[in-house]
């Protein structure tokens, strides 16, 4: 038993679960002996005054079985069918299974707009906890039947991530098919160690993953790594572990030294620094020289007109939007003072130039430094 997890853990009271394609599925679609496995150590955990909130995978994977096609399919609008049909499936294992220890659960599909839009993301979370006050158990995932490709949160560790933010909670799990992260995709290095803990502020941590998920999963570990840096923002810590081993919940919450644990930064971003970060869908970019970039990372300054090297998109003022540094690397975003169209007017140059360029001067700054987040890997 290790006594700094075993710290870590046991203070976890509301608990994040992400159970992916990988561990929920089979050849011939769900596997609801593993589902079933799974629910009675949730279900147990649950008896020890802990709260779980589920962000499960596998509705297309049960769509695919239950139409009977030979192989998930690659169109949009097909993907939304196969899950459309697959969600009632997924949904009906779990209430069976969940049934059998007295535990009831409730589903809730959730866009990006639910958690971009501040009214609708108190709307959810309002939601979730009354559920939990009365002792029902919340199964999210994605409302892929409505969700456009650039209003996807990509997959369900990234919406895991966001969901700890959205129930204020103590943990994240994110069970997939390997033992945790590695320091090599194992893949393709089979030797290459099981890393125990990591720091997930560690600006090296990304080359540690491969980029190749499941056939029937959207993430692949570099999708965990993002999710767990976004909850490592708020202070939360995760645990990457293997939900095909037996007992494995019962493991990372004994403190035995089982998957990866990833510790959260010291200093935690604000509620609107992490709405701006990770909630937010940017719609354009800045590319701004090195001076700029080395005056927000590491002074606090805001964007002036002078580091602005390029505009991208065509954005409105007050829009959000990602900022880039001369390598392409996204490092931080922002809400912008003005549309895309001034600030390629003023791009370059200083600040009392703004009026003489656009005919008025309504900020100094292209972004202050209180509408602007660096991504903590960065920071």
């Amino acid at each position: 038993m290790d006594a700094s997890r075993l710290d870590y853990l046991s203070k976890a009271r509301r608990i994040v679960l992400k159970l992916g394609s990988a561990v929920l599925t089979a050849a011939y679609g769900l596997n609801h002996l593993l589902i079933q496995r799974l629910v009675a150590e949730i279900a147990a955990l649950r008896q020890n005054d802990r709260q779980f909130v589920l962000v499960s995978s596998g509705a297309v994977a049960a769509g695919v079985h239950k139409l009977k096609l030979s192989e998930k399919p690659q169109g949009i609008p097909q993907q939304q069918a196969v899950a459309a049909a697959g969600q009632s499936s997924l949904m009906y294992t779990y209430e069976e299974a969940f049934a059998v220890h007295a535990v009831k659960v409730a589903q809730i599909l959730l866009s990006h707009d639910d958690l971009a839009a501040r009214s609708r993301f108190l709307n959810a979370r309002n939601t979730i906890f009354t559920l939990l006050q009365w002792g029902v158990l919340p199964i999210i995932n994605e409302n892929d039947t409505v969700a456009t490709e650039e209003l996807k949160f990509g997959d369900n560790d990234n919406l895991a991530a966001l969901i700890c933010n959205l129930v204020e909670a103590d943990l994240l799990i994110l069970l997939t098919n390997t033992d945790g992260l590695y320091a090599r995709d194992p893949r393709e290095d089979p030797d290459a160690p099981l890393l125990s803990v990591v720091e997930t502020t560690d600006p090296k941590l990304h080359k540690v993953a491969g980029k190749r998920p499941n056939a029937l999963g959207r993430g692949g570990m570099l999708s965990k790594i993002q999710a767990v840096r976004k909850a490592g923002a708020i202070g939360i810590p995760s645990v990457i572990a293997n939900g095909l081993t037996a007992g494995i919940l019962e493991a990372v919450f004994s403190g035995r030294e089982v998957g990866t644990l990833c510790l959260p930064q010291a200093q935690k971003l604000k509620s609107r620094q992490y709405w701006l970060a990770y909630n937010v869908n940017p719609e354009g970019a800045i590319l701004v020289d090195t001076g700029a970039r080395e005056a927000l990372v590491r002074q606090g300054k805001s964007l002036l007109p002078a580091g602005v090297l390029e505009v991208f998109g065509g954005f409105r003022k007050g829009a959000p939007v990602s900022l880039m540094d001369p390598d392409g690397q996204t490092f931080a975003v922002g809400l912008s003072n003005y549309s895309s169209r001034d600030i390629n007017r003023i791009k370059g140059k200083k600040t009392q130039e703004i009026a003489q360029s656009l005919g008025h001067k309504d900020y100094d700054e292209v972004i202050h430094r209180d509408n602007l987040v660096v991504f903590p890997e960065f920071g």
